[in-house]
Order: C-alpha cells, then sequence, then structure tokens
C-alpha cells in the first residue's frame, strides 16, 4: 500500500492544522540516579484551562545524534503533548546534552535494560516510545524484545532496522508509525522498508522533508503524531 493510502486509511493530514498551544505549559527538568544518569524534561498533561489532568498516554521521546531532549521542548512538541492530554517524557541519551557517557552500554540488552530503568524510575506503563535517527540502537532492540511493555511506536528514520528477520517484526503486535521525509534516500527509505513488516504500521510520508523530518516540516508532523495517539486505546 503506498504511503499515501495509507495516511489517508489512517485519517491522517485530513482534519484542520493543528493550533500551537496558547496555555503556557511548563516543563520540567530532573535527573534519574544510576550508571550513567540519565537527565529527562517533562511535560504533564494539563486542559484547556492549565489544570493538570490524568494522561491519556504516556509518550516517552528519544533523539537523534544532532539533538538532544531540548529539541522537543524547543520545537513545541512536549507543549503540544501536554495540551492534549499526554505526559511527555523526554530524555538525554547517554553522551548527549547533560547526560554523561557510559562504558556500560555496549551490547543491545544494555540499551534494553536501560530504557527500562527510565521507564520504570518514572512510572512509566505502557508508553508510546517515539525513536528518529541514532536512537534507534536503543528503541529497535527494545521494540524486539519488550514490546510488550509498549503501547505504541513512532519511527522516524531509526538505524539497527536491517538486524531482524521478517517473522521477527511480523511477531510485534503493537501499533506502530512510520515516518520519514521524502529526500530522506538512506535511513529514511532503508527504515521504511524494513519497519512496514510490521503488521500493525500506519505510514506518514513527509514531502520535501529530508532525514530530521520533523525539523523540516514540524506542523505536518505534529499533526500525524496527535492523530496517531489518538487512534491508540
Amino acid at each position: 500500500m503506498e504511503p499515501s493510502l495509507e495516511a489517508q486509511r489512517m485519517g491522517l493530514m485530513a482534519t484542520p492544522p493543528l493550533p500551537l498551544p496558547t496555555i503556557n505549559v511548563s516543563i520540567r527538568t530532573g535527573q534519574l540516579p544510576g550508571d550513567p544518569p540519565l537527565f529527562f524534561r517533562e511535560a504533564l498533561p494539563i486542559d484547556g484551562a492549565g489544570r493538570q489532568i490524568l494522561p491519556r498516554l504516556q509518550v516517552v521521546l528519544l533523539h537523534g545524534q544532532a539533538f538532544t531532549s531540548k529539541t522537543w521542548e524547543e520545537l513545541g512538541t512536549m507543549a503540544l503533548l501536554a495540551t492534549n492530554g499526554y505526559q511527555a517524557l523526554a530524555m538525554d541519551l547517554p553522551g548527549y546534552g547533560k547526560s554523561p557517557d557510559s562504558g556500560s552500554l555496549k551490547t543491545d540488552q544494555n540499551r534494553v535494560d536501560l530504557l527500562s530503568r527510565f521507564m520504570e524510575s518514572l512510572g512509566v506503563r505502557a508508553a508510546v516510545l517515539l525513536s528518529p535517527s541514532m536512537s534507534g540502537h536503543y528503541s529497535i532492540p527494545f521494540l524486539m524484545k519488550n514490546s510488550a511493555q509498549l503501547q505504541g511506536f513512532v519511527s522516524i528514520a531509526p538505524v539497527g532496522t536491517r538486524s531482524y528477520t521478517p517473522q521477527q517484526y511480523q511477531d510485534i503486535q503493537i501499533p506502530t508509525l512510520i515516518v520519514f521525509g521524502s529526500l530522506d534516500t538512506n535511513l529514511g527509505a532503508q527504515s521504511h522498508k524494513n519497519l512496514i513488516q510490521l503488521p500493525h504500521h500506519f505510514v506518514l510520508k513527509l514531502e520535501g522533508a529530508r532525514h530530521a523530518c520533523y525539523m523540516d516540516k514540524p506542523r505536518e508532523f505534529h499533526q500525524g503524531l496527535i492523530d496517531f495517539l489518538s487512534k491508540l486505546k
């Protein structure tokens, strides 16, 4: 099925563009102890009057090699999630931003354990995991080993998708939104080709966007993200 048809089937982009949040959303920061310590940012869900509410879902945001958790604050993603009723948690991966590097992350299992520690420490249950580019070193092994801990997965041209068999992909039952830019002929095209083997996937192809497609087309990206989240139970 062509990406445009999949997006149409899902209802992506069929609704009017999202307005930017007019309510001031406070972003708190913290650091989890451990090896390594993990810096994070959090935006709690609020209603139209700015009052805190229970989250519809919890969204954990990873980042690419040239970015940090601050990217999701500056792009407005965290505020948008909060004003739509979602708890947003963005972490600095080890060696980036304010999280120190660590020699204890040499294997896929080490990185899976780190993500598990992050979620468990912050009381995250059945999260939606969002993962661009380099963060695929963490998210794709986590998807393969711990998909039961996820409510959904949002991939944005992640690395590491070539390491698994069609059967391994077909065994993953969680809904997945596959996001990539039409100009990203490397990781974007490669991850799309591999991840469409997931049985419950939707595709959001951002026309005229490069590898960091969410930076090139933030409005379209945000619309697709909120539409996808609204379909999760």
